[in-house]
């Protein structure tokens, strides 16, 4: 039998720090780079400070997340800080001893201007011979989190001390090709960071170019106006507050065209199911008020619902239907998206509204992008309720939400434009997503073998 296949090994004393199998096999990586200790190229900062000594200062203090990694968290008094703080450095790293097997570390660089942070986090330098931002990005490849996550203690609570930490091998290539792995890395990033930037610029002008057709006027102060005359055709109801919503908004979004109730442009609204819907595939799938993003339908979380096909008809969706999230938080609440599925089995939830479009008068896709526009947000936040965190609109008030209709070759027009641009977002968000993910990808082959 080769040695390679051999089930007993002969393991040295001298590399056991913690007896424990699983963490000497978590340690047996392989990469066409020497494999060294780490705690031989790191070393913790211990150094406490009582910053409670000097009261009236204001200190800023760190934080770090599984996302952000570390960030500016807020300022405190020093009366109010009772545990010594650690001070954290230019290029020191930082990680929650409790959630590192999450990706819980950061590395402090330029962009965060405070200093101090809570005792509870690991702090530590790279000592010569290792780049702080190569083992920052090494941390983040899928092959050292596994590491990190065997060689976390603890039966309730996972937790990597220092002491563990300083024990496990790495791969360390030179401070050359430490440099030229980070830079590929960046150049990744960078690029990724101006896609994702081209792609706001691109959402920032559908809004411009929206207005632009409209003839609308971009306001940033609302016009102050105490008296107007109000046809009696646009009241649907007589209060104070309903007069002054339907002059806020036919004042702000005046432009070539008429302003038409929402209720002019459809042939029916419908509720949904109130019936409680499960993760089995059994029945038929429901659409909920989070498969709603972007003004798109996102079908994957799907649930489903056993009702009889009677009923199952009567909420049976159909290709063109509009559905309108009548409860969400409060910039959710509204949101629409056309069912645009081939699909003939799908069902809503009763927090949706179903629209059917009057095609004869109006685009639906026009409409749709108008829902999740600036021009229906202004109306939905002047009439949605908050109740416990969430706000509602119901289907009457939808009704009365104002549309400029322009003709219905020019709202064809505007919202093939929207499509035009909303494919060029697309493409550019997925590769800037492409290539966040090929940065790591790289990086992390060409240290770990596989």
């Amino acid at each position: 039998m080769s040695s390679t296949n051999s089930i007993l090994k002969t393991i040295q004393f001298s590399e056991f720090s913690l007896w424990d199998v699983k963490r000497f096999l978590a340690n047996q990586i392989e990469s066409n780079y020497p494999i060294v200790r780490l705690g031989d190229y790191i070393n913790q900062r211990s150094q406490k400070i009582k910053l409670n000594e000097f009261p009236d200062q204001s200190f800023g203090i760190l934080g770090v997340s599984n996302q952000t990694g570390i960030f500016d968290a807020y300022t405190e008094k020093g009366e109010n800080i009772n545990q010594p703080y650690q001070e954290v450095y230019l290029n020191d790293l930082a990680y929650n001893p409790y959630r590192i097997n999450v990706g819980s570390i950061g590395l402090k660089t330029l962009e965060q201007n405070n200093l101090y942070i809570s005792p509870a986090y690991v702090v530590f330098e790279c000592r010569k011979g290792l780049e702080a931002a190569f083992l920052f990005k090494m941390f983040k490849t899928d092959t050292f989190n596994q590491i990190i996550k065997d060689n976390t203690t603890g039966s309730v609570r996972q937790n990597l001390r220092y002491e563990i930490l300083e024990e496990i091998k790495i791969p360390l290539p030179t401070l050359i090709d430490q440099n030229r792995l980070i830079d590929s890395y960046n150049s990744k990033i960078s690029q990724a960071v101006q896609q994702e930037r081209q792609a706001l610029e691109l959402e920032q002008s559908i809004e411009d170019y929206l207005f632009s057709k409209l003839g609308i006027k971009k306001t940033v102060e609302e016009k102050k106006q105490f008296f107007r005359t109000i046809s009696f055709e646009e009241i649907e109801q007589w209060s104070v507050d309903t007069l002054g919503k339907v002059a806020k908004i036919a004042d702000r979004f005046k432009g070539h065209y008429e302003l038409i109730a929402f209720k002019q442009l459809i042939n029916l609204c419908q509720y949904g199911l109130s019936e409680k819907a499960h993760k089995t595939k059994t029945g038929y799938p429901m659409l909920r008020m989070n498969n709603i993003l972007n003004a798109e339908l996102i079908t994957h979380d799907l649930k489903y619902i056993s009702i009889s096909e009677q009923d199952f008809k009567k909420f049976q969706l159909k290709k063109g239907d509009l559905l309108f999230n009548r409860t969400n938080s409060k910039e959710l609440v509204g949101k629409t998206a056309i069912f645009d599925l081939d699909s003939k089995d799908f069902t809503f939830a009763s927090y949706l509204i179903r629209v059917e479009i009057n095609d004869e008068i109006a685009s639906k896709e026009y409409v749709n992008y108008l829902f999740n526009s600036s021009i229906l947000q202004y109306q939905k936040d002047l009439v949605s309720r908050q109740v416990t965190g969430q706000a509602n609109i119901n289907a009457q008030e939808m009704q009365t939400f104002l549309f400029p209709l322009p003709p219905l070759p020019v709202q064809q027009e505007i919202a093939n434009h929207i499509s035009d641009i909303k494919v060029k977002i697309k493409n550019l968000k997925n590769a800037a997503s492409q290539n966040r993910q090929t940065a790591i990808t790289d990086f992390e082959k060409e240290i770990f073998k596989a």
